[in-house]
């Protein structure tokens, strides 16, 4: 058969060598009829004729024309994991429910069942699929100090993904359609998202440059990551779902029952099974259990006589296994409407010392609309299921300890080959089945022996009795004392993919070095300095790996691993590695969560060493790089990764004042490797912004960018992606949130920005929050609704330009005659528990000193007459009425969070509010009298107010005009960086509603750079700066323009216009065929 000439579509090199041939890409092709529309998976078009339209893959689903079968270049989910040259695993996502996706395993839609998706890549999985996934995720962070790194030296290659293309993609190359929504079909490209054919890919250029993005895009080639053991890349990186959770050991033989526990035996009718005995099952339970059964692991074998086909599967199901049922695609042979079928559910669980029993569980197909007539079952069907025989197949002694195997359907006939091939199949094992063969359980510690081949199944029944149950094994001959090894290089300087090795029982470790070194080319270098390392790639728990000792015997591993799972040592691979992290030794942990406040660092090493740490010199750190007092945060350095990876170890399971420490292993971005025409991206993202759109957003921003750009700031907030930028001289940020969480990143950046080479990078905004007024101002529109595509934001981000927002510095004065009784003891209308928790808010509200340190907050218990207190204010001030309203719905928002998750909750809760405070008499339509206001050095005479409003921005309460768009010769047109503030007044609930409405708009006071309050009555006021409510005493306030000035960013009003609207644009440079 004739193999096609382009390369894999998995992340191999073109310049691997010895590649191992496989035909037809590792398919098990079978010709089969199609009862219903099928797509070919290769050239997307439909498969016409009555019979035998296409080939089937029976491992991995594949559907092909016979035109296309040659030249398909999708590997086989059994050969796919040996063919990627560098192994990167994926970091799953919660499980959730995907529309208009497809299995990248099993190549089924994700609809109506639990799915996963990778965190990093546009890689999607069934759950009970994800085991057999491909580790060919992104390579994020491939810096090698022993390479050239220069820009112009080092070329960044596509990395291809097939299906789930964007909706009316086209192909770069032949400009025709390449998305499906029938099938899994296209190939994009995970970096510059370039979309092709299977057939287009060899003509698109192998050099990758990055698409539209590439002028805010890291290349992977500029950053290093350290190289840890015994750690997953999500719980190192802090860029997955288990930073809370604990570390656990990767090898778990507590048994969980999944969907493949369930087996097909049969049909049957409603009265048969009510004659068992066995209770009805509940009918929605019963739905759902019929969903998970449909993805279930069983393999069928066709009887004798009869052409291998896949006739008798479920419409969805999972590669490899297949279950015996009609459906509406199988060819003929049965109704595809079924009526009620048994399901057996065969478990022996060992884990926690007990075996369940059998139990079958009864399950009607609610799908068809067809009369009860039509759902009995045929008499052929029966008799064909009664010919069958269920095996249970366990792949080594591994899954037998797990009590995970997996199930194939034998006709009661079949050969010992026709089941053994099955059983590999069914563990997606694409191999010479003359190495391997069958045996048989004879206790419960592992112990078998071997399957008589003349009689398979009538044997097996007399040594398992019932079940039936099987092992898979491989063939150890004793007179063979020979075997070979691929070892890989690594990061090496070669061309080679890998080399063949042989070993023997003799063979040590460093008598596989020495010759792989040789063999490689490198025959210069000390093989001592050298290891080798034995890498398992599995996915469902990454890949882990383990260093082999120097006198170890790797064929004695190579045989122990072939017992304990043959499908795992398919996967194992040999890596050469320096004993030296060539990245260096330095490891950076971030720890945050610590006291906040004036402590010294003799303070902070006590807590850490002494308290935490118990004084264990083994985990003291090298250096303590930065401390953030006023966030209580450092980051500890340390010169050993096996010292680093104890402590960090220590450090997520400890607590300090009844708080658990948050701890994140930082990567290291090497300036010399970014292009100078490049200003990378710095994404926040705060997940819990009142828009709630944040995690989908953080993902996103994660498949388009390179994931180390982008941060959540759940975790440890702006601080651990300002420090892994400190060294770059440009960059941009964008803040995913609300005003609140523009303040947050601006306020870090205050704090942090001297020590950083770029101090005041430009600031863009995807506005998630409720008011998000600084935004529409910047022209980043009224709220984010997840209609507007991220990428399409990044190109905003690209195209924005650069405008200043001037800040403002509010001073809060009390003199020690001024000061009142605690807040809990004055009548000021609100319950005495809400005051007290007022009073807490004000207490814990973050103070943001500028680098200069203006002025320090005096602590409770200072000897000092006066009581100081700053703030930095970007959009507004509020006094009074407006204020008020803000106090009672953060209130309100502090004690039941769940129920603000929404702008329209939180819009709805503000005009209840409203209301209640226009149907209460009294309120603040007085304080007016009592207050003093200065301009500029001039008295500002104030008629009857409700509530005085200082803004910075032309946005106010949701995007409110409060200045109003009248001219007036007596003030100048007010802008964000003018370095003016507007004084506007608002006299009750009835003027704020007109405001809203945007009848009226408020009363112009004032206008000027220097604004002074004396505050002379006797009762607290609600007051709020950019949202932050407090009741504050009576005391003089003064604002003034604060040195701090912040650079933003704004979207232009008319994009650039681009000639070519195609999805092509992601590939700018790729004008015609003559450039590939």
């Amino acid at each position: 058969m004739t193999k096609p000439s382009s390369s894999l579509s998995l992340n191999t090199d073109s310049t691997c060598t010895h590649q191992q041939s496989y035909e037809n890409y590792g398919h098990f092709f079978v010709k089969k009829t199609f009862h219903k529309p099928t797509y070919c998976h290769h050239c997307v078009e439909m498969l016409w004729g009555l019979i035998g339209q296409g080939y089937y893959c029976e491992v991995c689903n594949f559907i092909c024309h016979d035109r296309c079968r040659k030249y398909v270049i999708s590997p086989c989910s059994s050969i796919a994991p040996i063919l990627i040259k560098n192994p990167v695993c994926h970091i799953w996502s919660d499980i959730s429910r995907f529309k208009r996706k497809f299995c990248n395993i099993c190549r089924k839609r994700l609809e109506d069942f639990s799915a996963v998706r990778c965190e990093v890549c546009e890689y999607y999985a069934h759950e009970d699929c994800k085991d057999f996934a491909v580790n060919d995720c992104r390579e994020t962070a491939t810096y090698a100090p022993t390479r050239d790194n220069s820009t112009t030296s080092v070329r960044h290659h596509h990395h291809w993904r097939e299906g789930n293309l964007p909706t009316n993609s086209k192909c770069a190359i032949c400009r025709k359609t390449c998305w499906s929504s029938e099938c899994l079909a296209g190939m994009r490209c995970e970096w510059c998202g370039i979309t092709t054919h299977s057939t287009c890919r060899s003509r698109v250029p192998e050099e990758c440059g990055f698409g539209t993005l590439r002028d805010i895009i890291i290349p992977p080639y500029a950053i290093s990551i350290p190289r840890i053991a015994d750690l997953n890349k999500d719980l190192i990186l802090g860029i997955g779902n288990n930073m809370s959770k604990p570390i656990q050991n990767t090898s778990n033989n507590n048994y969980i029952p999944q969907a493949s526990d369930y087996v097909i035996v049969g049909s049957s009718n409603t009265t048969d099974y009510k004659n068992s005995g066995l209770p009805t099952p509940d009918s929605s339970k019963a739905s759902i259990d019929l969903q998970r059964l449909q993805r279930q692991s069983s393999f069928t074998v066709p009887r004798k006589k009869t052409l291998p086909t896949i006739s008798n599967q479920l419409t969805l199901q999972r590669p490899v296994h297949r279950v015996r049922s009609s459906s509406t695609e199988h060819p003929s042979g049965g109704d595809p409407e079924t009526g009620p079928i048994y399901i057996e559910k065969e478990s022996h669980i060992r884990g926690c010392g007990e075996t369940f029993s059998t139990s079958s569980i009864q399950i009607e197909s609610t799908s068809s609309s067809k009369p009860r007539r039509d759902k009995i079952p045929n008499k052929s069907q029966q008799d064909e299921e009664e010919e069958r025989e269920i095996i249970k197949v366990y792949d080594g002694n591994a899954t037998f300890r797990n009590g995970t195997p997996r199930s194939i359907s034998v006709p009661k006939q079949a050969s010992y080959t026709q089941i053994l091939e099955a059983a590999l199949r069914t563990f997606h094992i694409n191999d010479d089945c003359t190495k391997y063969c069958i045996t048989v359980p004879t206790d419960d510690v592992g112990g078998d022996q071997p399957l008589d081949e003349t009689t398979p199944l009538k044997y097996l029944k007399q040594i398992s009795g019932r079940t039936l149950n099987i092992y898979i094994r491989y063939k150890e001959r004793g007179d063979m004392d020979i075997d070979y090894v691929r070892v890989y290089p690594g990061i090496l300087k070669t061309h080679d993919c890998f080399k063949v090795i042989k070993v023997t029982s003799s063979s040590t470790t460093s008598e596989v070095i020495a010759k792989a070194l040789s063999d490689f080319g490198l025959t210069n270098v000390n093989a001592e300095k050298y290891s080798l390392v034995e890498v398992l790639l599995i996915s469902n728990v990454n890949y882990t790996d383990r260093i082999l000792e120097p006198n170890e015997y790797p064929l004695h591993v190579l045989r122990q691993q072939r017992k304990e799972s043959v499908r795992s040592h398919r996967v194992t691979r040999f890596y050469l590695q320096h004993k030296d992290d060539p990245h260096g030794p330095s490891v950076s942990l971030f720890v945050g969560n610590l006291p906040p406040g004036p402590r010294t660092e003799k303070q902070y090493e006590k807590i850490l060493f002494q308290d935490i740490f118990k004084s264990n010199k083994d985990l003291k750190w090298d250096n303590m790089d930065v401390i953030y007092y006023e966030h209580g945060a450092m980051v500890l350095v340390y010169n050993d990764s096996d010292r680093a990876t104890r402590a960090f170890s220590i450090l997520r399971q400890a607590y300090h004042d009844q708080k658990q420490l948050l701890v994140l292993m930082l990567p290291n971005i090497q300036p010399q490797a970014i292009p100078s025409n490049i200003s990378p991206l710095l994404v926040f993202v705060n997940v819990k912004s009142g828009g709630q759109q944040g995690a989908e957003l953080i993902t996103n921003f994660r498949h388009l960018l390179n994931p180390h750009q982008v941060f959540d700031l759940q975790n440890g907030g702006p601080l651990p992606g300002l420090y892994v930028f400190r060294n770059i001289k440009h960059y941009r940020i964008l803040a995913c949130g609300g005003d609140g969480t523009v303040g947050w990143v601006l306020s870090c950046l205050d704090n942090v920005g001297q020590d950083a080479l770029c101090q005041s990078p430009p600031v863009g905004i995807v506005p998630l929050g409720t008011g998000n007024d600084l935004a529409r101002v910047l022209r980043w529109g009224s709220g984010y609704t997840g209609g507007e595509e991220p990428l399409a934001l990044l190109r905003d981000i690209v195209e924005a330009e650069e405008v200043k927002l001037d800040r403002w510095t509010v001073v809060f004065h009390q003199d020690q005659d001024k000061r009142l009784p605690t807040v809990p003891e004055i009548n000021s209308g609100k319950s005495t528990s809400a005051a007290r928790k007022a009073e807490e808010n004000r207490k814990n509200i973050r103070i943001l000193n500028s680098p200069v340190a203006l002025s320090i907050v005096s602590q409770e218990g200072s000897t000092s007459e006066d009581k100081t207190e700053m703030f930095v204010m970007n959009n507004y001030f509020g006094l009074g009425l407006d204020a008020d309203i803000c106090l009672d719905f953060h209130m309100a928002r502090e004690e039941n969070p769940n129920k603000f998750n929404s702008r329209i909750q939180a819009k709805g809760y503000y005009l209840k509010t409203g209301i209640r405070k226009m149907m209460k008499k009294g309120g603040l339509k007085d304080f007016t009298r009592d207050i003093v206001l200065e301009v500029d050095g001039r008295r500002v005479d104030l008629p009857p107010l409700e509530g005085i409003v200082i803004m910075n921005i032309l946005s106010w309460a949701s995007g409110a005009n409060l200045w109003g768009h009248e001219k007036d010769d007596k003030f100048n047109r007010p802008t964000h960086y003018d370095g003016m503030l507007e004084v506007v007044g608002v006299t009750g609930i009835v003027h704020l509603g007109q405001i809203q409405s945007g009848i009226r708009s408020g009363v112009r006071l004032a206008q000027g750079g220097h604004v002074h309050i004396r505050m002379n009555n006797d009762y607290p006021v609600p007051v709020q700066v950019d949202g932050e409510p407090w009741l504050q005493p009576p005391c003089d306030i003064t604002i003034i323009r604060s040195a701090l000035r912040a650079t933003m960013l704004r979207k232009r009003k008319s994009k650039i216009k681009r000639r070519n609207t195609e999805p092509s644009v992601y590939f700018p440079d790729l004008d015609d065929d003559s450039k590939c």
